[in-house]
């Protein structure tokens, strides 16, 4: 659950950041989005975690872990740009 809201919010920055550099070019939008975001965001132990849900045969939880990751994970990037959009 941990690694789970972690990817989300991390999406949810990205969204907002990718955004705002959109409009504003500079240098820190790779320090930001790349550095942190990418830091902070971890595929690697989404990854292992889904392996050891498969290992343990809990398909289920398995299946809806990676479904709600990548359709929430895109939910939270749309609302981390259009909030951007509405604090200008």
């Amino acid at each position: 659950m941990g690694t789970f809201l972690v990817n989300i919010m991390g999406c949810l920055i990205i969204g907002f950041l990718t955004s705002y550099f959109m409009k504003n070019d500079n240098y820190l939008k790779y320090l930001l989005i790349t550095g942190f975001c990418g830091g902070f965001t971890t595929f690697s132990t989404f990854s292992v975690e889904n392996y050891s849900l498969w290992q343990n045969q809990q398909y289920t939880t398995l299946l809806l872990y990676v479904v709600l990751s990548i359709v929430l994970g895109f939910a939270a990037v749309i609302i981390g740009m259009k909030s951007q959009v509405l604090l200008q």
